[in-house]
């Protein structure tokens, strides 16, 4: 029932250059990056300056060294300026964070500055207290221009500090679901003067079950916001939260609709029993170890906390150091487990569960190996996609057992997607799982990776672990 102030939302002045490119002009570059849109859309920008960006904006581009928008900036930033809601569905590592980031502040410092008791502008939804940092990080080094606060806000740490900023008062807010409803509902912060709402990674919110928390959110801000949504995938539950909240929403596509890899991955599925995991897992850090480049570094999924630690003590026992992160480990324990693996060096590892399998930004990642197999091939998509990031190359290993056959199909057709080596072996689960076989017979003498010869590991790796002899790996114990 409050009486709402007019709000200012379109700020797009379209460059000459842009305006005079013909529709197949545009069209091709659509076609030529993969971008596919629904409803009307402004014409994408093919550089930075065609964007029209504010000075303040283009100086901070400038200085981070950025030198051609992604796709998603190209399509995402004319439609955003213009005030348009926007679904953008994107994989991973492909510059969405400053799509949304600096047309936010734009639309900022085209509003009524704050005042004492107000809430943010602009608020940013996402999963987890890892990602919501990231996005900190880039509202930090484009913000810091035009003095523009932010705050970031999450559990498993202090309220005190988190409170003080918001009591301050700041532009923007960066959260987690359940911290957010916290403050709001001890009155420490509020929604009303909050025209630039963010969900990130709403697909994997909804998977954590934060639908319910997004909605009570979503009720407090006024109905006529500018709303961006983004995705990596556009399940039905995501589609619903769209149609609810967004109004006339252009939808931006980079890529294949359906669910699809990082083309620029390499794939290994490995057809084996879990009792050999342990062994092949040492086979492989002993290959990996004598080609990885002294700066790479190599994500290890697991499924369970308590596997994580175990995994971790063990490979450590012969001679690979490694860092490990889960769920329990308190805020101060993940940040000090992320600034090591981000430096390298002599932790290289890293031993994790799906809390590091979407909005890890971590440059330097060769090799993810997904020790257990996840539970969907979205998950699977995800994990693999921290390496392969911003058109570099990675490689994927999953140890795939005789448990996981349900998902042997959904595997083959990520890998088929993507132009990947199909395992014999996996076609050959999916075919007689699909009709009832005997899962007993899977995962006897495999023979390991089917692109090598897996004859044990090789000697003077980059850890050293007693001359890569193997009898190391016999010792294992399971977990």
């Amino acid at each position: 029932m409050i009486n709402l102030q007019p709000i200012r939302k379109n700020f797009y002045v379209p460059h000459p250059v842009v305006q005079k490119r013909s529709q197949h002009e545009v069209d091709e570059y659509r076609r030529s990056r993969e971008i596919y849109v629904k409803n009307q859309a402004p014409n994408p920008i093919q550089n930075f300056s065609e964007a029209n960006f504010p000075d303040y904006v283009m100086d901070s581009i400038i200085k981070q060294g950025y030198e051609s928008p992604t796709a998603i900036q190209a399509q995402g930033w004319p439609t955003a300026l213009s005030g348009k809601d926007l679904v953008g569905i994107a994989k991973t590592g492909s510059g969405k964070t400053l799509a949304y980031i600096l047309p936010a502040i734009v639309h900022i410092n085209n509003q009524q500055q704050l005042s004492r008791g107000d809430g943010p502008i602009a608020l940013v939804l996402a999963p987890t207290r890892e990602l919501a940092q990231q996005i900190q990080e880039v509202a930090n080094e484009f913000g810091h221009s035009s003095y523009i606060r932010n705050t970031c806000i999450f559990g498993g740490s202090p309220k005190g500090p988190q409170a003080r900023d918001l009591e301050r008062g700041v532009e923007i807010i960066i959260a987690t679901p359940g911290r957010l409803i916290d403050f709001l509902q001890r009155g420490t912060t509020n929604l009303k003067r909050c025209t630039y709402l963010v969900l990130d990674e709403a697909d994997r919110m909804l998977d954590m079950g934060f639908e319910p928390q997004i909605r009570k959110i979503l009720e407090q801000i006024r109905p006529d916001r500018q709303t961006l949504m983004w995705s990596a995938t556009w399940p039905k539950e995501v589609q619903k939260l769209a149609n609810d909240f967004l109004n006339d929403f252009v939808q931006i596509n980079i890529g294949s609709l359906q669910t699809s890899a990082n083309h620029n991955i390499h794939q290994i599925v490995d057809v084996c029993q879990e009792t050999e995991k342990e062994q092949k897992l040492g086979t492989l850090l002993q290959e990996i170890g004598n080609t990885l480049d002294p700066d790479s570094k190599i994500i290890i999924f697991v499924e369970t906390k308590k596997k994580v630690e175990g995994i971790t003590r063990t490979i450590g026992k012969y001679g690979w150091p490694a860092l490990s992160i889960h769920g329990d480990k308190s805020q101060n324990e993940r940040d000090y487990v992320l600034r090591t693996f981000r430096t390298g060096g002599q932790y290289s590892i890293l031993v994790a569960t799906d809390v590091a399998a979407r909005g890890l930004d971590v440059d330097g990642i060769k090799y993810v190996i997904n020790y257990d197999y996840p539970h969907s091939s979205e998950d699977y998509i995800h994990r693999i996609g921290r390496t392969g990031r911003s058109d570099t190359t990675g490689t994927s290993y999953a140890f795939f057992t005789p448990s996981n056959y349900k998902h042997a199909k959904d595997l083959i057709s990520v890998l088929q997607e993507a132009k990947q080596t199909i395992n014999p072996k996996l076609s050959e689960m999916a075919n007689r799982f699909g009709l009832g076989g005997n899962r007993n017979r899977w995962g006897q003498n495999n023979g390991g990776y089917q692109h090598r010869n897996n004859n044990g590991p090789r000697q003077n790796s980059r850890w050293n672990n007693n001359g890569g002899s193997q009898a190391t790996y016999g010792s294992y114990k399971s977990y």
